[in-house]
């Protein structure tokens, strides 16, 4: 089964319709990720394993499925992604335990 590469799919195609009503919010908001994710003192890496702290915190799938895919694209290891998710652990308790252990079955999904 592939949870997270589905999920992405149908969001992604859901972001689409949604950007039909209001394109100058999501075109802002694409921007805003795109800004916030770029090299900087921070290289990409790293800020997408912020991301994925903060999308597990959150309990977002969604974020779970997009950010997972880029770290896997950008060559994280499964540990430094494991150690992102101790943090997001850490900030969420219990609740965060169960989304990183699906966080590690995303990474799997995209690898």
């Amino acid at each position: 089964m592939s949870y997270y590469k589905d999920v992405t799919k149908e969001i992604a195609v859901n972001m689409q319709e949604l950007g039909k009503f209001i394109p100058d919010v999501m075109t802002a908001f694409s921007e805003l990720v795109s800004s916030s994710s770029a090299d900087g003192v921070l290289d990409k890496k790293t800020k997408e394993l912020i991301f994925i702290a903060v999308a597990v915190a959150n309990r977002c799938d969604g974020c779970i499925g997009f950010h997972t895919k880029k770290l896997v694209d950008a060559g994280v290891t499964e540990q430094e992604l494991a150690e992102a998710l101790g943090v997001a652990v850490a900030m969420g308790g219990g609740p965060s335990v169960m989304y990183a252990a699906n966080t590690i079955k995303a990474f799997k999904e995209f690898s």
